[in-house]
């Protein structure tokens, strides 16, 4: 009788499987967790390294400014904002400038800014809560750009 039951279970569970995957070929795959919709910026790969590096240097900037106002240290605060201001965007060439969609260079342009008010604020008034607030709403900019685009990458691009 056990050997019946186990026979029946592995048959259900079978079906099941057969029945859940005849229900994901209907699913529209434009809305399934795997499908990216952002924009792609489609870069060389030295583009692409390049866009990656300032990237990096934002991240690592970040973790400075956050240190620096964690031990309320407004001069070494404003030192790494500055860094991340507009400052940083002069290191793009002008030829890869000019093939970055235009909202793509609005949004870059309004966090450099952003950092550089940072670093002015931190100079002047020596408040790290305000500080906090300046760069919490300018890392929802980041997080909206990264939600907007990504990097494509000749490695991830589909064969015909």
């Amino acid at each position: 009788m056990k050997i019946y039951c186990a026979i029946a279970t592995a048959v259900l569970l079978s079906l099941n499987s057969v029945a859940a995957g005849a229900q994901d070929a209907k699913v529209d795959h434009a809305d399934s967790p795997g499908h990216d919709a952002r924009t792609v910026l489609d870069l060389t790969p030295a583009e692409r390294v390049m866009i990656l590096q300032e990237m990096q240097l934002f991240l690592s900037g970040v973790g400075q400014l956050t240190g620096a106002l964690g031990r309320q240290d407004m001069p070494a605060a404003a030192k790494a904002a500055r860094s991340m201001g507009l400052v940083m965007s002069h290191e793009l060439p002008p030829a890869l400038r000019n093939k970055l969609p235009m909202d793509f260079r609005q949004r870059g342009s309004e966090v450099h800014r952003d950092f550089d008010q940072i670093a002015l604020d931190a100079d002047s008034l020596g408040d790290v809560s305000y500080s906090l607030n300046q760069l919490s709403t300018t890392l929802q900019k980041c997080v909206a750009c990264h939600a907007t685009y990504q990097i494509g990458s000749p490695a991830f691009k589909s064969k015909p």
